[in-house]
């Protein structure tokens, strides 16, 4: 899902007090400290990114307005899985903006006239922004069987696992992500990898996961700033 563009993760690196550097900054700092020290590059392709995937839920919720009718049935040549897509198209605008409770209905009805695992995994996502994680969950673990070679569920269930403080739960859903045949951000699993060992004292393991990320995106900030992070402490007295 956007964690795919956009979807916004909390970057909160908070292990046992050995690693307290600054309850290893805030969301914000993480992220822009670490934008501003690559010159920016990585947040202007976001953007760009971004701008694409709204672009793209326009046409969608354009094409919903056009047809799509209330009981979901195809008409003027319109299937089911157009209506489905549309109605998906519009929860992705609803979310993007903010209002997830409205993106949570346009989800939910784009899974009722066709399932399938990006509606489950992008319902999870907006379910996850109002807190509601073992929903978010349960969401994207019904994605899985419709589509096993789409990555973005097994991220993100390995996410909100970590956020649930349950990390040892996420890490085989971590390493079903990174070896999905289908997965726009593969960087995305190799950062939560590296955030789990980070949080576990396994520094030159957590360094492997960074580095594997940069491999994907050389200039993805969560990866440099986790690399930075490590350069840190190994200079800190454990």
């Amino acid at each position: 899902m956007i964690q795919d563009v956009n979807k916004p993760l909390r970057y909160e690196l908070e292990g046992d007090s050995r690693f307290e550097l600054n309850q290893f900054e805030t969301t914000a700092l993480w992220l822009t400290a670490a934008d501003r020290d690559n010159g920016g590059r990585s947040g202007v392709r976001m953007v760009f990114r971004w701008l694409k995937g709204c672009v793209l839920a326009f046409v969608c919720l354009l094409w919903l307005t056009a047809a799509a009718p209330p009981d979901g049935k195809s008409t003027g040549g319109q299937t089911p899985f157009d209506q489905a897509l549309a109605h998906w198209g519009a929860g992705y605008v609803y979310h993007l903006s903010g209002r997830f409770e409205t993106a949570i209905e346009f989800f939910r009805k784009s899974i009722e006239i066709h399932p399938t695992a990006r509606g489950h995994t992008f319902l999870g996502w907006s379910l996850s922004m109002l807190g509601r994680l073992e929903e978010a969950i349960a969401e994207c673990k019904k994605a899985v069987p419709l589509d096993p070679d789409y990555g973005n569920p097994y991220n993100d269930i390995g996410l909100y696992l970590i956020e649930l403080g349950r990390p040892d739960e996420a890490i085989p859903w971590l390493e079903k992500a990174m070896t999905a045949k289908r997965y726009c951000c593969y960087q995305y699993a190799h950062v939560n990898m590296g955030r789990i060992l980070l949080d576990k004292g396994r520094l030159a393991e957590a360094q492997q996961a960074f580095e594997r990320a940069l491999g994907y995106d050389p200039a993805y900030p969560p990866a440099l700033k986790g690399l930075d992070i490590i350069r840190r402490l190994e200079f800190e007295p454990l």
